[in-house]
């Protein structure tokens, strides 16, 4: 069960990365049904201060010795270097070997790596750092393309935002997906954006300079139509080629699957903010029918419409069961 949760720092830590873990595991969200966790904040040394990468300091209240019982121990990213200290190294190593689960969010993992535990283990990180990481630890196993692996007692994530993907991915592994999707719906993400075999990304519209911005704008629009790579290359004005070359570039995914995406976002809004039937809902978001709705609703949210509905709707009475 997953209900101690100690947060290892170091001198130069990241603070929106420690932000990411203390917003999942250190707020108390027991008034959404969420079981508290006991969150601490450790140190090499109690009442310590440590330098983050954007200096400031923070005082962790705990030490090393926090890290006994504690059946998770999270890493946030840090400036990554040659050496770290090795009293944290050994703290690391012997949580581990007490059966603590070990997350990383970014290059938090170079510090994970440090102690020898990724040695033939399944680990990412953020996709700038894959050249250094593999150099540094040539025995880790490192899959630069997933948001993050899920290695059983290791889980190591790739950037930011993936970090609070594999924290939720944690939550829900641990404690169910009602609890992770209560969670994201606090802090406004989506619940699952799952690594490994389903990647479903919610990517924000770029806004660069000469970007398919307005051709994704007009998407969101017009959910309910069909598109086609043709058409949206005639709207943007290029090649199919180099419109599909372009969509991956600017958002990770291909047309398809981000439309796919979009379409169950538009549809958990709907879900919560209206009495539409599963069916009207479905038509209205593009998916045709009820049945597409419920194949790739459950792909991107880990639950069902009906389910979701249940949980999340402003207005629960008298809701139809589509």
């Amino acid at each position: 069960m997953l209900r101690t949760v100690a947060a290892v720092l170091v001198d130069e830590f990241a603070p929106f990365e420690f932000g990411v873990l203390c917003e999942v595991f250190g707020i108390d969200r027991s008034e959404d049904g969420v079981p508290p966790f006991e969150f601490r904040v450790c140190g090499e040394q109690p009442n310590v201060p440590l330098r983050t990468s954007v200096g400031v300091t923070l005082t962790p209240d705990h030490g090393l010795a926090a890290l006994a019982d504690a059946d998770l121990v999270a890493i946030p990213a840090c400036n990554i270097r040659d050496e770290y200290p090795e009293t944290v190294l050994q703290a690391l190593r012997d949580a581990s070997a007490r059966g603590s689960t070990i997350l990383t969010v970014c290059s938090g993992v170079f510090l994970l790596g440090a102690t020898g535990l990724l040695d033939g283990r399944l680990c990412t990180t953020h996709w700038r750092h894959v050249d250094q990481f593999a150099a540094m630890f040539p025995h880790a196993k490192l899959d630069p393309d997933v948001l993050f692996v899920d290695d059983g007692d290791i889980i190591t994530s790739a950037g930011t935002a993936a970090g609070i993907d594999a924290c939720l991915h944690l939550v829900r592994r641990e404690l169910g997906s009602a609890h992770a999707a209560a969670i994201a719906r606090r802090m406004v993400v989506p619940p699952q954006r799952d690594g490994g075999q389903r990647q479903y990304v919610e990517l924000p519209i770029p806004r660069t300079g000469d970007s398919l911005e307005p051709v994704l704008t007009w998407m969101l629009e017009h959910l309910a139509v069909e598109h086609t790579v043709a058409d949206l290359a005639k709207r943007a004005q290029t090649s199919e080629r180099t419109f599909a070359r372009k969509f991956v570039a600017e958002t990770g995914t291909t047309p398809l699957r981000w439309l796919s995406t979009q379409r169950v976002l538009h549809a958990q809004r709907l879900l919560e903010d209206t009495t539409l039937s599963i069916e009207q809902i479905a038509q209205q978001c593009g998916f045709g029918g009820a049945a597409l709705l419920r194949h790739h609703f459950n792909k991107v949210v880990g639950v069902g419409p009906k389910d979701y509905r249940r949980t999340f709707a402003a207005s629960p009475k008298g809701q139809p069961s589509g």
